[in-house]
């Protein structure tokens, strides 16, 4: 096989995870200059699991044929691909996630046929054409070296040779899988990344395979760090956008957004047909970019004012916790109270201004319908008996009369008002 040697494992983890029943599968793309044997390697691939008598297929005119493919086979195998159309490369994450298409049936009026399928797949290109973040998440992206002349062989002589170990190759796969399935309950990963299963199973086959601990995750993790420059070294936007956070976070509209990154480019890349040419386009770049622009470092969040005469604000920033940020794209919360001159106060329940961040939380927490929960049943019976060790200890809910009790600094004024609502809910008079 003419993989690098530090691909290996990424390879030999497409392959092992394809013997799973269950995905999510990882979309395998093969890239190279002609004769660095990309179609070589995706038929071995399928051979071992899926042999067909056309194991290699073109691009799909539309989805509905691809659909088509993965119910009548187990692995997706397409050569030769000069693009990656936005549909395609929706249609592959479906496959890899698991999707469904549905299309009237010929020859009726209003009968419906239902797709739906979980594959694994895997595509040949010489270029880099996996140039959305979505895909990016999802693959394994593999970029195979050139053969020199004294090192080819014919194809002929290849295949004899492979006949000859074929079924060897199998066997020793069979017993990697039968080590995972019975390793596989007791892998616990420190960090998930997207496609946490196939982490998981491959991570349990790394004793059989003689890896040390932590090989695939490394190994993987530094495949998908590599794809995601190559998104956006691909995108004019996400270098606008690296070149804006350099000068400092920034915060406004789209279309503010849009006139100030034209002019950080030249005018030949705004005149691109890839450049956005309406506020509206330039977020819903921003939001396929966002999850590739997080990973360098670059937190895009979309934001919303209060009031009626709310407005949708972009920040850009790359001083927050990224690692609490990963669905900022499709966010939408109060305006932001950092960064900003123009950012209204935060208040109390009262409309007055509050700087206790953590009792607005609380008081947002309680307002809720949750039942109680056995530590604010201790917390309850603390207060009732004078156990009280910390007056924050009385700052929890009650649902004696089925709404929730407000809070207090002071337990023992927690305590009568909870024997005041008590005693008017049963209809007698009790001292407060």
């Amino acid at each position: 096989m003419n993989v690098r040697q530090e691909d290996w494992p990424l390879l030999l983890a497409w392959l092992l995870m394809a013997f799973s029943p269950r995905g999510p599968y990882p979309v395998l793309g093969l890239s190279g200059e002609q004769g660095s044997t990309k179609s070589t390697t995706a038929r071995v691939l399928r051979s071992l699991l899926d042999p067909s008598s056309a194991p290699l297929r073109t691009a799909p005119r539309e989805e509905r044929d691809l659909m088509i493919s993965a119910n009548a086979g187990w692995i997706l195998a397409f050569d030769n691909l000069s693009i990656l159309p936005n549909w395609l490369s929706d249609a592959f994450c479906r496959l890899a996630t698991g999707g469904g298409f549905s299309t009237r049936e010929l020859y009726t009026n209003d009968e419906e046929t239902l797709f739906d399928a979980q594959r694994p797949v895997l595509f040949t290109a010489i270029e880099d054409i996996v140039l959305i973040g979505d895909l990016v998440d999802r693959g394994v992206r593999l970029l195979l070296p050139s053969i020199s002349k004294k090192n080819r062989k014919p194809e002929s002589v290849f295949w004899r040779q492979f006949e000859q170990v074929h079924s060897r190759i199998l066997g020793a796969l069979l017993d990697i899988i039968a080590s995972i399935l019975k390793t596989l309950p007791s892998v616990q990963l420190k960090e998930s990344p997207r496609m946490a299963d196939f982490a998981l199973w491959v991570t349990a086959a790394e004793s059989a395979l003689g890896w040390k601990s932590g090989t695939f995750l490394q190994t993987y993790n530094a495949n998908r760090a590599s794809a995601n420059e190559v998104v956006l070294d691909s995108s004019s936007v996400a270098t606008a956008v690296k070149t804006l956070s350099a000068l400092g976070d920034w915060q406004g509209t789209a279309t503010a957004l849009l006139e100030k990154l034209g002019g950080l480019l030249t005018e030949k890349d705004t005149k691109a047909k890839s450049w956005p040419k309406s506020p509206l386009a330039l977020s819903n770049q921003l939001r396929r970019l966002a999850p590739s622009l997080r990973e360098v470092g670059i937190a895009v969040q979309f934001l919303k004012t209060d009031g009626s005469g709310s407005k949708r604000i972009i920040t850009i920033s790359t001083s927050i916790d990224l690692s609490d940020a990963s669905d900022a794209g499709d966010a939408t919360s109060d305006f932001p109270e950092e960064n900003s001159d123009s950012s209204p106060p935060e208040s109390d329940a009262n409309g007055s201004p509050s700087d206790a961040p953590e009792e607005q939380a609380m008081q947002s927490d309680a307002s809720c319908d949750a039942p109680p929960t056995a530590s604010d049943a201790q917390k309850l019976n603390e207060i009732n008996t004078g156990d009280v060790s910390d007056a924050s200890d009385a700052q929890i809910d009650t649902h004696s009369n089925g709404a929730h009790a407000p809070f207090f600094d002071d337990a023992r004024e927690f305590e009568r008002s909870s024997r005041k609502r008590d005693d008017t809910r049963l209809g007698r008079k009790g001292k407060t």
